[in-house]
C-alpha cells in the first residue's frame, strides 16, 4: 500500500494480483481490476485528473506531478499515474492541498518554457496550455529562464528545447517503441535537457525522422520543418505550374480539426479545398500506389529463387522511416531491399516525364508537391537519387497532414460548406489496393494481389490475403503461390522491424517478402498526421481504409486503366529500361551519419 513514500510502482506491479479493489474517490465508490493505478480509477469515477508526461505502460514516471492526489491517512501527496490503487483507500483529486501544489508544479514548468504561444504549432493543441488554463494560472511569480536555442533549421524535424517541459515522452517513444535511440537526458540538475544523445548534432545520429516523438509531444518542442511559405512562394509564380499529390492515408485525418467524419471527411473534399487555394493540378497518389506494386510485385517474383534457396527476403521499400533505419542498422539487408521508389517519388518522375509530356509543359516549370503523412518524406525528396525525370528534384516540396490543414485555416477555406470534386486526369485514379498502402500489411497485400495474377493469370479472391492485416507489430502467413510456398511477414514501428531483422540476420526465421512501416499500424499512425493527445488512431484510420477498399470499383493494381494506359503509352512494362530509370533507385546513392561515418573511417589515410 501507498505509504508516507510511494508505493507500489504500477508499471512494474499491474500483474501482482487478481481480481477487484474498491475504493473511494471523492466520495465515489469505484471498483477496478486488481493492479490498476489510482489515475485508473479517478478515471472510473470521472474525476478529472490532469497528466503531462504520462504515457500508459510506455512513460509512466510521474515526472510533472501535475497528477498528484491526496490519500487519506498519508503525508505526502503521491502520483496518480504510477502508484497502484488499494483496496479502501480514499482519495481526494481535488483538495486544497493538492490544488495548490498543482499550481506550483505548473507555475515551476512554465518558469522554464517559452509561453509565446500565439507562434505555436501547439497552440490551441497543448496539454500544457490546456492544464494551465484549467487551473486558472494567469501570471506566476518565477524568474523566466530558458535554456539557449541550437538548432539546425534546414533538418526536417525541429527541436525547440525552450519549449521542451522534460516529460521524457519523445526519450521513451524513441527507444521503447522505435528502437532508435535519439533521444536522452543530457546536463544535470537545474541545466537538464532532454537532447539529442550524447550532445551530438541532430545531423551526425542516425534520426530516421519517423516523427513519432513529435506526436506523442504534449507541447510544441517538437514539429516538422515548415514548408509552407515555399508552397506560396510556387503559388504565387505566375511561369510556375503546381501539381499537387494526396497520399492515400491523408483521406483518413485531414479533417480532423474541423470535426468531420467518415462519409464528410472525403477525399474528393480535400480536392474542392485545394482548389480555391491556387493549385493547378491535384492528383491521386494511389495512382503511384499502383505503380509501386506493378514494379514491386514483378520485382517479388524476380526476387523468389534467392530467398526459396536459402537467401534473404525481398523487403518493401516504400517507407522511407524504414528505409533509413534498415541502411543504419542493418546495413547487411540493404541489397536486398526493394528498389522500387515509394509512391511519393514514383510519381513525381512520372509528373515531370509523362504527365508533363501530356499536358505540354515544361518540366523544369513544374513544382511537384505531395501531401503526406510522414517527415521522413522531406528528407526522401531531397536526396540525389531522387531527380531522373528532368535533373530537378522529381519532387519539390513535402507538406505533412498538419502544414496543410493550417494553410487551409490561414486562407480561410470553409471546409463544412464545401462539395467534391474529382482529380484531375490522367492521374487521377486510383484502387483499392492503391488505398490499402496506408495501413500496416496493405502494401504486402496489395503486392501478393497482383503477384498472384502475373503468376496464375486469375484475380485473387477477395480478402484472400488479409491474414497480413491488424495492428500486431510482428505478422507472419504462408501462401500459396501456384504451387510455391511463399513466406511473407509485416511488421510496424521499429522495435518490432528490429527484432525481426534480428531474426532474419540471425537465420532463426526465413521468408520470401517482408512488409515492414516505420509508424506502429502503418502511414495512418504517421508522425506527419493530427495530433491527438494520449490517443493512438491507427487502428480507426486503417479500417477506414479498408473499407474504402472494399467499395471501390478496382481492387487490384493491374486492373487500373490509368495504371495499363501508362504503360501502353510511356513505360513498356514493369521493370523496363525506361521503369527502371525512372521508378526505380539505388538505395546506396545517398548515406546515413554511420554510414559515411564508417566510409570515412575505412578510407585510408592521406
Amino acid at each position: 500500500m501507498v505509504g508516507n513514500g510511494e508505493g507500489l510502482k504500477a508499471a512494474d506491479q499491474r500483474a501482482v494480483s487478481t481480481g477487484q479493489v474498491t475504493l473511494t474517490v471523492d466520495g465515489r465508490e469505484v471498483s477496478v481490476p486488481a493492479g490498476s493505478t489510482i489515475l485508473d480509477a479517478c478515471r472510473e469515477a470521472d474525476a478529472d485528473v490532469p497528466t503531462l508526461c504520462y504515457l500508459r505502460e510506455l512513460n509512466e514516471i510521474g515526472s510533472c506531478r501535475v497528477c498528484v492526489v491526496e490519500v487519506k491517512g498519508f503525508d505526502r501527496l503521491v502520483a496518480s499515474c504510477n502508484n497502484l490503487a488499494v483496496d479502501g483507500m480514499e482519495v481526494l483529486t481535488n483538495s486544497p492541498k493538492v490544488r495548490m501544489a498543482r499550481r506550483t508544479n505548473m507555475e515551476l514548468l512554465l518558469s522554464q518554457h517559452d509561453v509565446a504561444c500565439t507562434t505555436c504549432v501547439r497552440s490551441g493543441n497543448c496539454s500544457l496550455q490546456e492544464v494551465a488554463n484549467d487551473l486558472g494560472i494567469v501570471d506566476f511569480e518565477y524568474d523566466t529562464d530558458l535554456p539557449p536555442k541550437r538548432w539546425p533549421r534546414d533538418f526536417p524535424l525541429i527541436r525547440n528545447n525552450q519549449k521542451c517541459i522534460k516529460c521524457m515522452r519523445c526519450v521513451q517513444v524513441c527507444d521503447k517503441v522505435q528502437a532508435s535511440h535519439v533521444w536522452d537526458i543530457t546536463n544535470r540538475a537545474t541545466h537538464t535537457l532532454v537532447d539529442v544523445a550524447g550532445g551530438r548534432d541532430i545531423h551526425d545520429v542516425d534520426c530516421t525522422l519517423c516523427g513519432q516523438c513529435i506526436t506523442h509531444c504534449p507541447v510544441g518542442a517538437l514539429r516538422e520543418r515548415d514548408d509552407v511559405m515555399t508552397v506560396y512562394d510556387a503559388l504565387a509564380d505566375p511561369d510556375v505550374t503546381t501539381i499537387v499529390q494526396i497520399a492515400p492515408s491523408v483521406r483518413t485525418a485531414w479533417a480532423d480539426h474541423w470535426g468531420l467524419k467518415g462519409d464528410e471527411a472525403t477525399v474528393g473534399r480535400l480536392v474542392a479545398a485545394l482548389r480555391p487555394m491556387g493549385f493547378d493540378y491535384i492528383v491521386n497518389t494511389d495512382f503511384s500506389a499502383d505503380l509501386t506494386i506493378m514494379e514491386e510485385g514483378s520485382e517479388l517474383l524476380r526476387h523468389l529463387p534467392k530467398s526459396q534457396a536459402g537467401g534473404y527476403p525481398m523487403f518493401t521499400s516504400c517507407c522511407p522511416g524504414w528505409v533509413r533505419f534498415v541502411k543504419s542498422h542493418y546495413p547487411e539487408l540493404v541489397d536486398d531491399v526493394s528498389t522500387s521508389k515509394s509512391p511519393q517519388q514514383m510519381f513525381g518522375a512520372i509528373v515531370k516525364s509523362y504527365y508533363a509530356e501530356y499536358l505540354g509543359l515544361d518540366p523544369h516549370k513544374i513544382f511537384s508537391l505531395s501531401i503526406m503523412p510522414c517527415v521522413a518524406k522531406k528528407a526522401e525528396c531531397a536526396y540525389p537519387t531522387m531527380r531522373d525525370a528532368c535533373g530537378d528534384p522529381d519532387v519539390d516540396c513535402v507538406l505533412t497532414v498538419r502544414e496543410v490543414e493550417r494553410m487551409l485555416r490561414a486562407d480561410h477555406v470553409d471546409v463544412r460548406a464545401l462539395g467534391e470534386e474529382p482529380f484531375d486526369e490522367p492521374l487521377g485514379i486510383g484502387t483499392g489496393a492503391g488505398v490499402i498502402f496506408g495501413a500496416t500489411g496493405g502494401v504486402m497485400e496489395a503486392a501478393l494481389r497482383t503477384a498472384h495474377y502475373l503468376v496464375t493469370g486469375k484475380a485473387p479472391a477477395a480478402d484472400m490475403f488479409s491474414d497480413v492485416r491488424g495492428l500486431r507489430g510482428w505478422k507472419e502467413a504462408t501462401f500459396d503461390l501456384a504451387g510455391t510456398k511463399l513466406r511473407v511477414a509485416v511488421a510496424s514501428g521499429l522495435a518490432n522491424a528490429d527484432a525481426l531483422c534480428k531474426a532474419v540476420v540471425a537465420g532463426e526465421v526465413s521468408y520470401d517478402f517482408v512488409e515492414v512501416m516505420a509508424c506502429p499500424g502503418g502511414c495512418v499512425g504517421g508522425g506527419g498526421q493530427p495530433i491527438h493527445n494520449g490517443e493512438e488512431l491507427a487502428g480507426a484510420r486503417g479500417k477506414a481504409l479498408y473499407g474504402l477498399d472494399r467499395v471501390s470499383k478496382y481492387r487490384n493494381s493491374y486492373e487500373n486503366p490509368d495504371i495499363v494506359r501508362c504503360y501502353q503509352e510511356y513505360l513498356g512494362e514493369p521493370l523496363s529500361e525506361r521503369a527502371e530509370e525512372l521508378l526505380h533507385t539505388d538505395q546506396h546513392g545517398w548515406l546515413m551519419p554511420s554510414e559515411w561515418i564508417a566510409a570515412a573511417e575505412a578510407a585510408p589515410q592521406a
